[in-house]
């Protein structure tokens, strides 16, 4: 018997192999992503630029992303960690 993926499985899967990425269009700079990241990466920066998150220390705790008034970002299943592979 199967049984389908759950939403949260789904979710579990794109922090995993997946990262934050901006709609620069809406990004006003107010540096509330930057200022809620317990790591403390420049996420506004990035998000300015319109590029993925790219730093190793990056946690993908999505605190950035909730704490965004504009909901500029969002997390997007990518293959910058798995080099390209599935």
């Amino acid at each position: 018997m199967t049984f389908p993926i759950s939403n949260e499985t789904r979710h579990v899967k794109t922090l995993v192999t997946g990262h934050v990425v901006s709609d620069p269009e809406r990004c006003i700079q107010c540096g509330i992503c930057s200022y809620n990241c317990p790591i403390g990466i420049d996420v506004r920066y990035y998000a300015w630029l319109g590029q993925f998150v790219e730093d190793s220390y990056c946690l993908t705790c999505g605190e950035c992303v909730e704490r965004c008034p504009r909901g500029v970002l969002h997390f997007e299943k990518t293959e910058l960690f798995t080099g390209g592979q599935k």
